[in-house]
């Protein structure tokens, strides 16, 4: 049974990471860890835009005490949120369905019912609203399918009308898929463009293979073609040597474009190390002949991760925009699955180093997916403890929504 709560309930936000973790304190950034040193990879292009410097964020006042509220519960796997301009709320649930929340209630049927082959970590997935979805009612989902007994990935496109979403145009097919690591976040840049992770797909050297769709991140034109200022003339990929990336965010003044991705969970005997990356347009980020901090001029090392006996297995990221949440302004928020918590990452001014993190909510509401910022200010989040992984509580899977308090 699906249930609004518009509401009413509220919970205490705070900081976990006392509570019997290995992890340092929270402010103390996690030591780098040598990576595996396998000598092959390509120069990394620089940057095709110089970055502007953003101020200097503080850390949050100790009298910042935020509350969480449940916007819907009953949900199955919601995996990615996006809002329309008129306040509507877009959820995908892995299953196949896009669930629609209007004036605070969650409408009784979904908008589309897509043939997903919702196995292992598939499903569907990825969400994002055009634009100019306003106009066009363009909508882009990315989800797992099966073909002559193989499980593929693929991007289309749906276009709106009224309550159902049809009008299937694919985009980009054939995207290797598995039970495991197929990624599946989609964004629109700030250039207009729709960006796209995927994961190895299980098959690891994929990842170093350019002419592999696997273990990237695309960039495409909004009709599917390729964008002419790609890194790689005639190619989607943007960058590569990802493992399983499954976030996306740009920094709201610099323009950067940073990712989460999960590390190794015992490929090559490796455990752990999940990053937070700066993305650079053609950057190789190592996997798998380099995980963690490898310090391979060949590859790029993460600006944070996780280290070799913890891991996060981060999804869904969000900078938080606009003055509700004024003490978090330009700081970067990501979900954390395995960890069971929201990391909250303080950037340094040129976008390159961490100068403060920590975990809030540890173990409260259990697997976190992802972290949208709405419109009116306020962070929102999505559980995922009915994915086959969590424990389901009362109400699950829950949408929340961060607000001042108390």
């Amino acid at each position: 049974m699906r249930k609004l709560l518009c509401t009413g309930l509220v919970l205490s936000l705070f900081s976990a990471c006392d509570r019997g973790s290995a992890l340092p304190p929270p402010a103390t950034l996690i030591p780098s860890t040598p990576g595996i040193a396998i000598p092959k990879g390509l120069p990394t292009p620089s940057l095709p835009w110089t970055p502007t410097v953003a101020p200097a964020p503080t850390t949050p006042p100790s009298n910042f005490q935020p509350r969480v509220e449940v916007v819907a519960t009953g949900l199955e796997v919601p995996w990615a949120l996006a809002f329309a301009p008129d306040g509507r709320i877009f959820v995908t649930e892995r299953p196949g369905r896009i669930q629609v929340i209007e004036n605070g209630q969650l409408r009784p049927e979904p908008v589309a019912v897509l043939p997903v082959a919702a196995t292992g970590e598939g499903g569907l997935m990825g969400l994002a609203l055009d634009p100019n979805f306003a106009q066009n009612g363009q909508l882009y989902v990315m989800y797992t399918y099966r073909s002559g007994g193989a499980l593929r990935n693929r991007i289309s496109r749906l276009t709106l009308r009224g309550n159902t979403a049809g009008d299937e145009v694919v985009l980009v097919d054939n995207i290797p898929g598995a039970n495991i690591h197929n990624g599946g976040r989609l964004a629109f840049g700030p250039d207009g463009k729709l960006y796209a992770t995927t994961g190895d797909a299980a098959q690891r050297n994929l990842a170093q293979q350019l002419d592999s769709l696997a273990g990237k991140i695309l960039r495409l034109n909004p009709d599917g073609t390729i964008p002419a200022d790609n890194p790689f003339p005639g190619s989607y990929v943007y960058s590569y040597g990802h493992r399983n990336p499954q976030g996306l965010a740009w920094h709201p003044t610099t323009g950067q474009l940073y990712s989460t991705e999960h590390g190794p969970t015992g490929e090559m005997g490796l455990c752990c190390r999940d990053e937070l990356n700066l993305i650079r347009p053609g950057g190789n980020y190592g996997w798998p002949r380099v995980t963690g901090i490898a310090g391979d001029p060949r590859f790029i090392d993460p600006i944070l991760h996780s280290g070799e006996e913890y891991t996060w297995a981060p999804a869904g990221m969000a900078f938080v925009t606009g003055d509700l949440l004024a003490p978090w302004k330009d700081h970067l928020f990501f979900a954390a699955l395995r960890g069971q918590h929201l990391h909250h990452v303080v950037l340094g001014p040129d976008g390159t180093s961490v100068v403060f993190h920590e975990e809030l909510f540890r173990g409260e509401f259990g697997r976190i997916r992802d972290v949208v910022m709405g419109p009116d200010g306020a962070l929102y989040l999505t559980t995922s403890n009915r994915d086959g992984r969590g424990q389901p509580r009362s109400g699950d899977d829950r949408i929340l929504r961060i607000v001042p308090g108390p």
